[in-house]
C-alpha cells in the first residue's frame, strides 16, 4: 500500500453514517481483513461498542483516547467508537473501560454518533 493511500471504512448505524481512516497497526489490518462487520450497538457513556468475532492481542494499549478514536477492546472482544466521556472518565478525558488498541480515526464530528440508539445495527464496510 502506498503511503498516501489511506484505507477508509464506512460506518453506518441507525440514520448516522461516518467514515474512519485506518492507521498502520496490525489491529487495523486485522479489522480491514474482517470487513464487512455487522453488530448490535451497545452504549457506555459517549461510546458505542459492539462484539466482534476477532481475537487480537493488545497492541500499544491506550488507557485514554482522542475524540473520534476507533478502537478494538481486547477484553470484549469488541470494536469501540469514542465520541466523548465514558462513565470511567475523569473530567473531559475519554477513558475506555480498560486499555484498547486504536485502529483508526472517525473523520469529521464524531459526536453525531450520540444519535445512535442502543440495539441499533451497526455495519462497517470498506470504502474505495
Amino acid at each position: 500500500m502506498k503511503q498516501n493511500q489511506k484505507r477508509r471504512v464506512l460506518i453506518t448505524a441507525g440514520d448516522v453514517a461516518v467514515e474512519a481512516v485506518l492507521n498502520d497497526s496490525a489491529t487495523a489490518q486485522a479489522v480491514w481483513e474482517a470487513l464487512p462487520i455487522t453488530g448490535a450497538v451497545n452504549t457506555w457513556g459517549d461510546e458505542i461498542y459492539f462484539y466482534v468475532p476477532l481475537t487480537l492481542p493488545p497492541e500499544n494499549p491506550q488507557e485514554l483516547v482522542e475524540m473520534g478514536a476507533a478502537a478494538y477492546w481486547p477484553d470484549g472482544p469488541a470494536l469501540c467508537l469514542f465520541f466523548g466521556p465514558t462513565p470511567a472518565s475523569r473530567g473531559d478525558e475519554i477513558r475506555p473501560a480498560s486499555a484498547v488498541n486504536v485502529w483508526g480515526q472517525v473523520q469529521g464530528d464524531a459526536r453525531v454518533l450520540k444519535r445512535v440508539p442502543a440495539g441499533a445495527t451497526i455495519k462497517l464496510t470498506r470504502q474505495g
